[in-house]
């Protein structure tokens, strides 16, 4: 298949982003698919969450944006299996140095051309900044994960307004690939009107699979792990198992 690069995005923290970004990466993997994980969060949680000593970094997604370094310096292979663009905390003063740049909504999209993998997977930050712009305007389509809460579709009309200017002005071919609920608890009535809540808002962009609250998915980006690898018996390992075959089903088209 041709390459499909993915935005995990949502500006409101907590909602399970980079837990699904490591564990959808991971499954599509056991698809025997290509995939590279790019942390484009200064707070690189997907870098320590796939294993890696963020102190131990040369190279990181700065130098990609700012083509200080070809990918091939930067990537790294994981334990986990897939390949890692990671990030460390000086990623956080990027945009101030594309700030005058010509084109520097486009700077993720050129470092990212000529990778050659299955999938692509942006872990953007929570916040709607220049980052995720450049995550936006390189990406095919975007997964938003959505937590089964009071508050759920708070700030997300303002997400799609972005969206929407991206899609209009720099990228017309980006589409929603689908709304994931998170932290689901189906003992939670309130979970319950959210999801219907949801599913009224996304008609028919909703996927089927739902990530319920799961304690081993809270505990395995603290080992640096994946749910495969920490307990792949577990409720949210399979519910990621199923979730990365309903995504290459509407990515691929088959």
């Amino acid at each position: 298949m041709a390459k499909h690069v993915i935005a995990v995005l949502n500006q409101k923290g907590g909602v399970g982003k980079t837990t699904t970004v490591i564990n959808l990466a991971v499954y599509l993997k056991k698809l025997n698919k290509s995939v590279l994980v790019v942390d484009i969060d200064p707070q690189g949680n997907a870098t320590s969450g796939l294993g890696v000593n963020k102190q131990l970094i040369t190279a990181s997604t700065k130098e990609l944006m700012l083509g200080a370094a070809p990918i091939e310096r930067i990537v790294l292979q994981t334990e986990a299996g897939v390949h890692l663009i990671p990030t460390s905390q000086e990623l956080a003063s990027l945009e101030v140095e594309l700030v005058s740049s010509e084109g520097r909504e486009f700077n993720l999209r050129r470092a990212l051309e000529r990778s050659n993998y299955d999938y692509i997977i942006i872990d953007c930050p929570p916040s709607l900044s220049l980052l995720t712009v450049n995550a936006l305007a390189a990406a095919d389509s975007i997964l938003i994960p959505v937590q089964a809460e009071y508050y759920a579709l708070e700030g997300l009309s303002q997400l799609l307004e972005v969206v929407q200017l991206v899609k209009s002005g720099l990228n017309p071919d980006l589409e929603l690939l689908g709304v994931l609920l998170t932290m689901f608890d189906r003992r939670n009535t309130l979970a319950e009107q959210v999801k219907t809540e949801v599913e009224n808002h996304f008609k028919g962009k909703v996927f089927t699979t739902i990530i319920p609250r799961n304690v081993r998915l809270a505990e395995a980006p603290s080992y640096g792990q994946s749910i495969h690898t920490y307990d792949k018996r577990s409720k949210g390992a399979k519910a990621y198992h199923s979730l990365a075959k309903e995504v290459h089903k509407r990515a691929s088209g088959k």
